[in-house]
Formats: structure tokens, sequence, C-alpha cells
């Protein structure tokens, strides 16, 4: 079946040793997704979209079988149409926040503090932004 003349073409796999590469950091990633899930301060949704960039480029299968996964499948298939639901968005605050007190309570460099806490603060902003499906 071809795509649609508004679709692009699907890339095809890369060979060799970059796919092989591409194989691991697409495992490696989605493994740190995983952890992600369980992890205050450590992003899920980051590493499961490396994870399918990684795994489109080189395993097909393993591409489709994050599409299909129960806990990623909708996260991507929302990022993909470019839209994120209101909970990924306050799961975001709600870690970003964890992180930033983190920062603030560990950190004894203040400069340091106020840096994480902008970046985090323009990426929250960024994502409240982000249509909702």
């Amino acid at each position: 079946m071809k795509p649609a003349a508004s679709e692009p073409m699907p890339k095809p796999p890369a060979s060799g040793l970059r796919r092989l590469l591409l194989q691991v950091l697409a495992v490696v990633f989605l493994g740190l997704a995983f952890v992600g899930v369980v992890t205050p301060g450590l992003p899920t949704t980051e590493f499961v979209l490396l994870a399918a960039w990684a795994a489109a480029r080189s395993s097909p299968r393993l591409h489709a079988w994050i599409l299909r996964h129960r806990l990623f499948g909708p996260l991507l298939a929302h990022w993909q149409a470019g839209k994120l639901p209101r909970r990924a968005k306050w799961a975001a605050t709600f870690t970003m926040c964890l992180a930033g007190t983190f920062s603030a309570l560990t950190i004894p460099h203040w400069p340091s503090v106020a840096i994480i806490i902008t970046c985090m603060a323009c990426v929250l902003l960024w994502l409240w932004c982000r249509p909702e499906p």
C-alpha cells in the first residue's frame, strides 16, 4: 500500500554498523523511558521520542512495537499529530517542579539553579502552548 500524496515516503532503515548503533540507541532510550516512568525528575517523553526516532531508522519491528505499546503508543500518536494531552502537560509540570525543588535544595551554586529553573520554565511555557487532542 502506497502512502497518500500528502504523506512523506518513509525512509528505509539504515544498514550495517549504523543500523546496529541506532538499534542499541533505541533500546537504551526505551530502557531510560521505562526508568523515567517511576523516577521523579527523569524524563519519559523525551526518551520515548528518541527511542521511536532511532527505531524508525533501524528496526521497523521495534518501531511498530513502540507505537503499539499501551503506555508509550498514545503519547507518540499525540506527538505525531502535534497535540499533547492535558494529563501529559500536568505530569511534566509536576516532575519539573520536583526537579527544580530538588535542584534548589541540593545544588549550592545558585546561578546554576537559576539556569536550570529558567530552562524548565521555558519548556513548560512552550508545552502549555501546544494544542490538546
